[in-house]
């Protein structure tokens, strides 16, 4: 497990409030997405996740005042969680993708000069 914390949030801020998670539990996460959201005083700020799996507790809930170092949530690593920065590709490799050019429209009905 891979627990989700406070970050350091400036020289004199030491606690924040939770403004709102982005997942719940159960919820697939990648490393550095976005989990949850900090609210202090002077900045708000958005927690990634440490590691990809997924989002199995929360021990913080929306609107509590938590302080710097404590514990948000954990992370049930490895479990299949999708990646962002490499996307499943589709289709067989051998494949070309090919682009679709415009046809001309043709013209079923054509005058003759007079």
């Amino acid at each position: 497990m891979a627990d989700i914390r406070v970050p350091t949030l400036g020289e004199s801020v030491t606690e924040a409030t939770i403004g709102k998670w982005f997942k719940k539990p159960g919820d697939a996460v990648a490393v550095d997405e976005p989990l949850v959201e900090l609210e202090t005083d002077k900045v708000t700020i958005e927690v990634p996740a440490p590691a990809a799996g997924v989002l199995a507790d929360i021990a913080a809930k929306d609107g509590e005042t938590v302080a710097v170092g404590a514990l948000l949530g954990q992370i049930k690593e490895g479990a299949a969680a999708p990646s962002k920065a490499s996307p499943v590709p589709t289709g067989r490799p051998d494949q070309k993708r090919r682009r679709s050019t415009p046809q001309p429209k043709s013209r079923a009905h054509t005058r003759k000069p007079i």
